[in-house]
Parts: C-alpha cells; structure tokens; sequence
C-alpha cells in the first residue's frame, strides 16, 4: 500500500458530447469496488437503466490511469483515497458529456483503523440550456468522532458556498448517528438543497447514509433498485430536467 495519487482521468470517448441534456439521470451507488472485478456490472447497468443514464457518481469505485473500469461510453474523473497492488480506489464521476473542470480532494482527517483518507471529487458540467452544473460526489469518513466528521462536512460549505447556480451534492455520507444526519441536515439547509426522497436506500442504526441533493434542478423520477446482489448498498436512481 503506497500514498495514492489524487486524480485520474480518462479522455473522452469520441461521441462525447459537450453538454448534458435537458433531462438526464444520475445513478449513485457506492459499488464496493465491483465495477472491475464483476463481470455483470456493465451488463446490469445497461439492463436495469438503459442508456438512461447521463451521471455516474460511484463510491469505492476500482480503477486506473486508463479507460478501463467497465463504463464503455463513458468519460470519468476519479479521485483515489488509496492505491493497492497497481489499482486505485475512491469516488469517481463518469458522464457522457465532457467535463469543464474537475477537482479532487482528499479529507483532511485519517480513519481511525486503517488510517486512509477518504476522497472527494468535485465536476463542472455545461448544460444544454446553457448554464452550468455543479457536481459533488463524496465518500464521507466512517470511523471517527463525531467532531472530526464534522469538520470534514464543514469543508463542503466552503467549496460551495459561493456558488449559487444548479448543484448536485451525493454519495455514501456514513451518517449512521444522529449527530451525523443532524450535520448533514444543517448543510442541506444551508446550500438550499433538496433530497431526493428514496424509501429503500441503505441505512445504518436507523439512518440512510446514501443521498443525492440537489438544487436549480427538477426532479422527473426516482427508485432505487434493492435486488442487484453487487454491493451491499443500492443503486440510487434520479432523472432530473433543467429550468
């Protein structure tokens, strides 16, 4: 195990488009790193979403330097939290509209047994209105205090808090507590976000931990899929259009 690097992009397929559409669905799903090692992965995207899907924001994401991490058709930025045996790890953002900007960052606090950051992975994408989208795509960190967790979601309102456009904020927050989904609440509050309201997403101790918000956007459809057998947690699903 070695210090990961922070970013790896791929170059964008040759029909990359260089918006996203006027309606467009976004999948979040921390993929417990089976998005290179199961050989249905691809298959079950496409049979369970189509070519609905324009976003993929996944968790604990396998991947390398190249393409090759199963999303034909796809152009992603990826940020690593941690580097094994020639692989890496982290959160990774996959569209099939080229991304204006994409920033990578890893937390400032460490986990408590393994001593790994977690990472963040901040895009910009053009619509096809013509404004812009933010979009954040977290793993939060799991096993610290409740003040070190705090901290770390404090960081997010100074990334955004100057941004007032189309925002989209999702990922597994590992808010298992009720100090934690009390943070996450307040930064909802205060970035003026919306939470898509999913009924079955995973939770712990009676807490979801895996969210999308949103806000400049409306919300079209959402389900989340319970009956995958990939992960252990499930695929959000959201279809939103723009103003």
């Amino acid at each position: 195990m070695f210090k990961p690097s922070q970013i790896h992009h791929s170059h964008c397929h040759d029909d990359c488009l260089s918006a996203l559409p006027a309606t467009f669905g976004v999948l979040c799903w921390n993929v417990y790193k089976k998005n290179r090692s199961d050989e249905t992965f691809a298959s079950y995207l496409q049979k369970e979403f189509g070519d609905g899907l324009d976003l993929l924001l996944f968790q604990e994401a396998a991947f390398g330097t190249g393409s090759e991490c199963r999303l034909e058709g796809y152009t992603f930025h990826a940020a690593a939290n941690l580097a094994y045996h020639e692989g890496y790890y982290g959160v990774l953002t996959a569209s099939r509209a080229e991304a204006l900007e994409a920033k990578a960052f890893l937390s400032q606090e460490k986990e408590a047994f393994f001593g790994t950051h977690k990472s963040m992975l901040l895009t910009r994408y053009r619509l096809e209105n013509g404004n812009e989208l933010l979009v954040l795509n977290i793993h939060a960190i799991n096993f610290r205090e409740s003040r070190a967790y705090a901290k770390e979601k404090e960081r997010i309102l100074r990334f955004l808090s100057d941004y007032t456009g189309a925002l989209i904020l999702a990922g597994d927050l590992n808010s298992w507590n009720s100090s934690r989904s009390e943070k996450i609440e307040q930064i909802r509050q205060r970035l003026g976000l919306k939470r898509v309201p999913f009924a079955k997403s995973k939770a712990v101790f009676g807490h979801p931990i895996d969210f999308i918000f949103y806000r400049g956007l409306e919300l079209l459809e959402h389900r989340v899929d319970t009956a995958h057998g990939i992960s252990d947690h499930h695929p959000l699903f959201a279809r939103f259009g723009t103003y």
